[in-house]
């Protein structure tokens, strides 16, 4: 059964797909406005505008690839899926944008240790610097919008990215004016302090994108959330050693459950798919890996040294065949008090054998617990009950009367 997640990816694949062509359309318009109007008009702030373009149109073309691959299904490389592919790509756009801002800086920087040489800027660079600054921010308002529709981290990065623009462009836009006005150097400072957004704008974006890469947890609330979707699966009484990692916009979830030392593994199994299912319920799971536990194994374990199956149920069958008898089924517990051992013998068939016990007399039951080096040894009797249809029903009970297979049973001896 594919969690939410996974059903939520074609969507996402789509409109990052839609957004980013967006994006790079306008960027390619605004990128080559820029640059040449900034040239024409002596704008170094409009020029390092237009280079912020540039490096946002490489930035589109890089999630585009990005979210072309982390769709792609597991394969025998990477057995979680791509998702991680989008981490990149963010981690990529910080580094691209750190470099980008640093360039910016050391520019305005020679520009403002040379103020004679900075020429008069021409009015058409502020009629370009608004245009610019009313298409990114109405670009920033529609990336923002369908990426929280999707839930892509990756995607509200980039609106980000474009708000960040129209911040840079807001303030070329001021140092412009100011040049106009006749303090020419406000036009490096400008370029300057777009330098600075578009580092820091970077760093963030790739110290983010390196702390998911290093399998970053949820933050305590999601944690908590999965913890009481596990706790509410009948069945389940602890949850313990719960784990979770960042896997591109969503997370892998790993976590032991405890349930009742005496069931089956059948029954163990069930209930933990049961509580998989319900933490695959949560849009911000790609997959979960649910552990069974008798006990709490972060508290409890049992003595390294009890014997296999294989060998108590040797032992088993060499005691009792002494007396005749062979067992229908031996459960084995193996428990951080030690190990427990139920012998189950067959039903008896119409009051034959009706002296079983007495022949179980001749075994040293006390003797085998020793050898075994039991906690506890009950040997158990079918009993041939009849049923609401009138068919025969064999049962079992454990130590204590506590029902383990069906209606009803005998206990022949305890020890």
């Amino acid at each position: 059964m594919p969690s939410v997640a996974a059903v939520q990816s074609a969507e996402k694949q789509h409109v990052a797909r839609k957004s980013t062509l967006v994006s790079i359309a306008l960027n390619a318009v605004l990128m080559t406005l820029q640059i040449f109007i900034g040239v024409f008009a002596h704008s170094q702030a409009l020029v390092a505008d237009g280079i912020h373009s540039l490096a946002d149109l490489i930035s589109d073309f890089v999630v585009l690839i990005a979210n072309r691959h982390s769709g792609a299904k597991p394969d025998a490389d990477h057995n979680y899926g791509h998702s991680r592919y989008e981490t990149v790509a963010s981690l990529f756009l910080g580094g691209l944008l750190i470099a980008v801002g640093v360039g910016m800086l050391w520019r305005a920087g020679t520009r403002l240790a040379d103020l004679e040489s900075i020429p008069a800027v021409h009015m058409s660079a502020l009629v370009v610097a608004v245009l610019v600054l009313i298409s990114k921010e109405s670009l920033f308002r529609y990336m923002l919008r369908e990426a929280q529709r999707v839930r892509s981290a990756m995607l509200i990065a980039n609106a980000w990215h474009a708000r960040s623009d129209a911040a840079s462009s807001l303030v070329v836009a001021i140092g412009i004016v100011g040049s106009l006005a006749g303090v020419r150097l406000l036009d490096p400072i400008a370029a300057a302090i777009v330098g600075f957004m578009v580092a820091r704008m970077g760093w963030m974006f790739g110290w983010d994108a390196l702390q998911d890469l290093s399998d970053r947890a949820l933050d305590q609330s999601a944690t908590a959330d999965m913890r009481a979707l596990l706790l509410s699966t009948p069945g389940v009484r602890d949850v313990h050693e719960m784990r979770t990692r960042k896997m591109g916009d969503f997370a892998l979830v790993d976590a032991h459950i405890l349930v009742d030392p005496l069931i089956s593994v059948s029954e163990g199994h069930y209930i933990a798919e049961s509580a998989r299912l319900r933490v695959l319920t949560d849009n911000r799971v790609l997959d979960a890996l649910i552990h069974v536990d008798p006990e709490n194994d972060a508290l409890a374990r049992p003595p390294v040294d009890l014997p296999t199956r294989e060998r108590v149920v040797a032992e088993v069958d060499a005691a009792l065949a002494a007396a005749g008898v062979k067992a229908a089924a031996v459960n084995i517990h193996y428990l951080s008090t030690g190990l427990d051992v139920e012998v189950v013998l067959p039903a008896l068939v119409s009051g034959a054998d009706a002296d079983v016990g007495r022949r179980l007399a001749r075994v040293d039951l006390g003797a085998l617990k020793r050898r075994l080096g039991a906690r506890k040894l009950d040997v158990l009797q079918e009993l041939n009950a009849p049923s609401a249809g009138g068919s025969d029903s064999a049962a079992v009970t454990g130590s204590g009367g506590s029902i383990a297979r069906a209606k009803g049973a005998e206990r022949h001896s305890t020890t």
